[in-house]
Parts: C-alpha cells; sequence; structure tokens
C-alpha cells in the first residue's frame, strides 16, 4: 500500500495514488495528530487533547476508538492499536512534513556553502510542498495549535532563504513582486524588508531602496514600538554609503574567505583621461542625489544666497556650512543645492556622514567613486589612489558634491575642488577651520519674526494669533532651534485639539522639556545625544566638562577647580573650551566667560542625572533657566 499523507494546506490522503476522503473533521485531526507522531504511539488522553478545543465529552476516548476503526479501513495494518493508544507507520517520504523538513534542510546546508544560489532548486522544492497554511480545516484551539504554528513559521523562513538564495544568484528583478507580497501579508518580517531593500538596490533603484527602509521603519513603530534592528539599520547606512559589499557578486566570483584579488590600479583600470562632456562616457555615472528639499522652509535669504553665489563662482567652489545642533544646516544647503542643480548636468552627488568620526576620507572617496558608475571592484584600496582617480574623474566636470554630518576636515581634505569645474558643499556643527580656500556661512539662531512665521507655516496662522503671547513665549522656548521650532509646530498640527498655550506650559516643565521635542524621527535629544557623541570620541575631556556643566552650570566662574574635578591642566581646560564652543556646545558669555545654551543645558542636566525645577514662563516667576 502506497500512503501519501499531506498537512501543508487541508488535509489530504492518497492510499495507491488515489484521493480518499477520510472523514469529518475530528477525524481528520486524529489522522493528523498520528501523521505528525509518525512511528510513535500517542495515548489516547494525547489524542484528545489534539481533537476537541474545548472540554472533551464524556464519550471522547469512545469517539477516538470510532474514528481509529474508520481510519484502520482505509489506511490497514499501517494503523496500529496499542495499550490506550494508536501508532501511524509511515515512512519518510509518505508525509509531507517530513519532505519539506529534509528539503529545507539540505537548501539550507548549500545556502551557506560558497555558492548560495545552488539552494535555489532544493529550497523551490522544499516550498512546493505547501498548498496553503497547515491544517487548513482542522478544528483550532487544539492542543496542535502550536504545531501549526511552527510550520507556518518555517515556511515564512524557507520563503525568506529562498530569497536569499535567488539574490545570490542574481534574481533581484524577479523577487521584488514576490517580496512584495510576502510583506503585505508579514510586515513584520525584517529580513525580508532587507530583501527587498537589497533587490531594488541591485536593480539600480536606490530611492526606491531607501524609501523601503522608512516603510518598515514606520511599520516597526506603529505596530511593535521598537526600531528596526542593528542588520536591517546597518544596511540602510551601507546603501547611503553605497558600501561595495552590497554589490551583485555572480556565483561564480570569488567568494568574501577567498584570497581577494589585488587592488586596481590606476594603470590597470584608468580613468577617463578626457574632461571633455557629455557625461555617460566609461567609468561615468550621471547620479541625481539630492533629497528633496523642505516645503516649509523660512528666513535665512542671505545665507542661502552666500551658498549659491558661491557654487556659482569663478573662483574656488567649496563652502563650510557650520552652526549650531538643529539650526537647519542640512535644509538650507539642501536648497541652495537644488537651486544651483541646473549648473551641474554632470551630476550631484550626496553623501550623509552622520557625525561618525570614525569614518575615513577614503570611505568618502570610496562612496563617491560609486556613485560616479564605478564598479565596486575596479575602486582602488589606497586612499591615495581613489584621491587620484577621483580628481581625473571629476576635472573640468560640472559636478556638485554635498557631504553632510562631517566631524573632521580631513574627511572632505581631498574633495575639494583642484580646478574649475566641480564644486563641494560641506554640512558640519564644527568651522573646520583647517580646510583652506572655502567660504564658511554660519548660522546663527532664527530670530524672532523667522521663527514664528516657520510655527505659522506648520501649525496655521489662526491657531497661532488667538494667543500671540503664547506663542512669542513658545518661540523663546524653542530658542530659535530650527529643529525645536519644527517639532513644536509639528505636534501643534497633529493636535488641533491642543492650545499654544498648552505646549507652552508643558515646555516649561524642565523634566519633560526634551521628551516634548521628540516627534516621530524629529528629536532634539537625538541631534545633541549625536553631537556630544563625536565631541567625546575626540575629547573624552569634553564629555565629562558638559556632564559637570550639566549638574553645576555656574561652575566655570572657578575655572582652576574644574580644572582640578577633571584632572586636567588649565591649558587643557581652555582647550577643551575652545572645542566645545567651535562645536557650538557652549557659547561665550560676557566678561570672557563661558555658557551653556539653553537647550544644550537641559540635555547636559540629563547626562549628569540633575531634576531641573522650572517655573511656567508665563507667570513671571524667577528660576526660569532660558531667562539667561
Amino acid at each position: 500500500m502506497r500512503l501519501q499523507i499531506r498537512l501543508l494546506g487541508s488535509v489530504e490522503l492518497r492510499v495507491d495514488d488515489q484521493v480518499v476522503t477520510p472523514g469529518a473533521a475530528k477525524r481528520r485531526a486524529v489522522l493528523a495528530g498520528l501523521a505528525l507522531e509518525a512511528n510513535h504511539s500517542v495515548s489516547l488522553p494525547r489524542l484528545v487533547d489534539m481533537v476537541w478545543s474545548d472540554v472533551p465529552p464524556a464519550s471522547a476516548v469512545a469517539n477516538l476508538r470510532s474514528h481509529a476503526a474508520g481510519l484502520r479501513r482505509t489506511l490497514g495494518d499501517r494503523l496500529v492499536a496499542r495499550p490506550n493508544a494508536y501508532e501511524l507507520r509511515l515512512s519518510p517520504h509518505e508525509l509531507d512534513v517530513t519532505e519539506f523538513h529534509r528539503l529545507a534542510g539540505e537548501g539550507r546546508s548549500l545556502l551557506a556553502t560558497p555558492d548560495p544560489a545552488g539552494a535555489v532548486a532544493t529550497l523551490t522544492a522544499a516550498l512546493a510542498h505547501w498548498r496553503g497554511a497547515s491544517g487548513d480545516g482542522l478544528p483550532r484551539g487544539t492542543a496542535l495549535d502550536n504545531r501549526w504554528a511552527s510550520l507556518d513559521e518555517q515556511r515564512l523562513q524557507v520563503f525568506e532563504e529562498l530569497a536569499e538564495a535567488r539574490l545570490a544568484a542574481g534574481e533581484h528583478q524577479h523577487l521584488l513582486t514576490e517580496l512584495r507580497g510576502h510583506l503585505a501579508a508579514q510586515p513584520l518580517r525584517e529580513r525580508a524588508w532587507g530583501q527587498l531593500m537589497l533587490a531594488l538596490y541591485r536593480c539600480g533603484d536606490v530611492p526606491a531602496a531607501l524609501t523601503v527602509y522608512r516603510d518598515a521603519r514606520a511599520v516597526l513603530d506603529e505596530q511593535l514600538g521598537i526600531e528596526p534592528g542593528e542588520e536591517l539599520a546597518s544596511m540602510h547606512r551601507a546603501m547611503l554609503d553605497r558600501a561595495s559589499e552590497l554589490a551583485y557578486t555572480p556565483p561564480c566570483a570569488p567568494i568574501a574567505t577567498a584570497t581577494p584579488p589585488p587592488a586596481p590600479t590606476v594603470a590597470a583600470a584608468p580613468p577617463p583621461t578626457s574632461p571633455a562632456r557629455p557625461a555617460g562616457g566609461a567609468g561615468w555615472a550621471v547620479p541625481r542625489e539630492l533629497p528633496a528639499g523642505l516645503v516649509t522652509f523660512v528666513g535665512r535669504g542671505r545665507e542661502t544666497s552666500e551658498v549659491v553665489t558661491t557654487l556659482r563662482g569663478t573662483t574656488r567652489a567649496a563652502v563650510v556650512v557650520t552652526g549650531a545642533f538643529g539650526s537647519g544646516k542640512t535644509a538650507l544647503a539642501v536648497r541652495a543645492a537644488h537651486a544651483v542643480a541646473a549648473d551641474f548636468p554632470d551630476g550631484q552627488v550626496f553623501v550623509d556622514l552622520g557625525n561618525r568620526t570614525p569614518v575615513t576620507s577614503g570611505e568618502v572617496l570610496g562612496r563617491v567613486l560609486r556613485a560616479l558608475g564605478v564598479a565596486p571592484a575596479d575602486v582602488p584600496e589606497n586612499t591615495d589612489e581613489r584621491a587620484g582617480w577621483f580628481r581625473s574623474l571629476v576635472a573640468g566636470r560640472r559636478l556638485l558634491l554635498v557631504v553632510d554630518g562631517v566631524t573632521r576636515a580631513a574627511q572632505v581634505r581631498p574633495l575639494l575642488p583642484a580646478g574649475p569645474g566641480p564644486a563641494l558643499v560641506v554640512i558640519g556643527q564644527r568651522r573646520l577651520g583647517s580646510l583652506d580656500g572655502v567660504r564658511r556661512v554660519s548660522l546663527r539662531p532664527l530670530v524672532a519674526a523667522d521663527a514664528r512665521d516657520l510655527l505659522v507655516a506648520l501649525a496655521g496662522p489662526e491657531r497661532l494669533a488667538v494667543v500671540p503671547a503664547a506663542t512669542g513665549e513658545l518661540v523663546r522656548l524653542c530658542t530659535g532651534s530650527v529643529l525645536a521650532l519644527r517639532v513644536a509646530g509639528t505636534r501643534l498640527a497633529a493636535r488641533p485639539d491642543m492650545s499654544v498655550g498648552a505646549l507652552v506650559g508643558q515646555l516649561a516643565d524642565g523634566r519633560e522639556r526634551l521628551d516634548l521635542l521628540d516627534y516621530e524621527d524629529l528629536s532634539v535629544r537625538a541631534s545633541l545625544a549625536t553631537v556630544v557623541a563625536a565631541v567625546r570620541s575626540d575629547d573624552e575631556a569634553a564629555a565629562r566638562l558638559l556632564t559637570l556643566l550639566g549638574a553645576a552650570p555656574d561652575a566655570l566662574r572657578r575655572p582652576e577647580r574644574v580644572a582640578r574635578q577633571l584632572g586636567i591642566t588649565g591649558t587643557r581646560l581652555r582647550r577643551t573650551l575652545d572645542d566645545l564652543l567651535d562645536a557650538h556646545l557652549v557659547q561665550r558669555d560676557e566678561p570672557g566667560g563661558y555658557r551653556l545654551p539653553a537647550l544644550v543645558r537641559e540635555y547636559a542636566a540629563e547626562l549628569a542625572d540633575v531634576p531641573t525645577v522650572l517655573a511656567h514662563p508665563l507667570t513671571g516667576r524667577r528660576g526660569d533657566p532660558l531667562a539667561a
């Protein structure tokens, strides 16, 4: 007798290649329970739990014996009666669950080999056993539920393992529809989100890949209240950096563990030697990477004009946009870049270093070369070679580079234009004073009139006109920070029932200020944390000084005592203060002193874990730290 029992979908029984109807749902549940425990005795109490979802009837055991007798008429001596138990004898190939597990295991092993694409056929065969949800049509709420849930989860895992194998085989274009359908049904599968991002990236649709990351982040936040895991976040960063490891490597190519080929040299893979346009010759792509500009952009007319004038000038077209955290540096630079984009037909490259101090100039050059169409395998290993190749590629071309989140001059020094043609915009917290021949545009806090206009643009004029005094106080509490104003305006727009005065009252409470200045991906605290982390990586004493000032804002009135507390000399303390001044984390205070800006003071107090007690600003009581 040849048997075939299928549980990966509706329960199906074949005897000698003929479909046999096992019977009603409970009889099919008996068959399923015995098949899942094939070649092992299953006690009657366990079978009862597998068949009945609620309190079993007094006749449950008698009913089971009746179902077993009915099945034995079809299965013959394959169904064996044991004392208070039954056993179904099956060969491994006679149960689809066993075959699925076998093929999935083989495919998983192949996926771990130097040629993971070899797993495609085996994993495809494993999934072919599925015809729907496992145990479809059987009673739910029984002891079998966990088995069905486990099988369904394994099916999702094998689908994603197959997607990984197909990505290794270069099938990224054909995977898009299937991955989207998979995520539509299972939106919390981070691995699948990453696979869809990678498939789109390898199809050349980088903006779509980055949009998928934002979609994944929104779904995970909305449904689970969590951020994407490190693996997905790392892939997002790698895509922003155009990391070479994301490029498709054919199965026949050497794998990562093999001895790598020697780094290409300029002689072996020469860059184009002619600066003539149009772009698009060998080794050149025309990137259009500028992010969308903000619609609600207010003020900064003079500063924007300075950047635009520099980029369109005949002299060295390099500008550094600097300013305090949240001052709108990136928004201004992007706005200016869009204004001059037509003047740079050979492309615009946008690189975000994320204020990460470990990023080297070699990494930045590699990212830019890949954006310009240089194959990842052709990017030289040596930083000097990368710099030389970059200068040869861009000589005489009208290319605009925008590099955000720069913490050190060395990160962008090789990108400085060597002659007419290319232009460079650098965005950073520091002035980057050692960069020679660049124009510096420094952003000061937004003036009150512009701050009010920004709030009006975000929350609407009628709302803010009701209580002008409260609006003025809100402007003051945001201290001219574009980021803080955007968060406050966005909060008001999202809460039509909240008055401006109510938001002012909440912001006046130092215990909640930074919590309230946080909305979705706009966060004053996160921005400050990034800046402080960059400072700490360069100067640990600076971070300790910030913490000390958070606990004792007036400590600098006695600098000798501060130096002793930090274990440094007075000269070292002055240098540390200059570093913090350059990073816009402290301000000069007359006469000859220093003070923390208001929002920095709030964050420093958190670092020191010192509670801040404030009064409502509209009461006029003393003790409001923002009055300084």
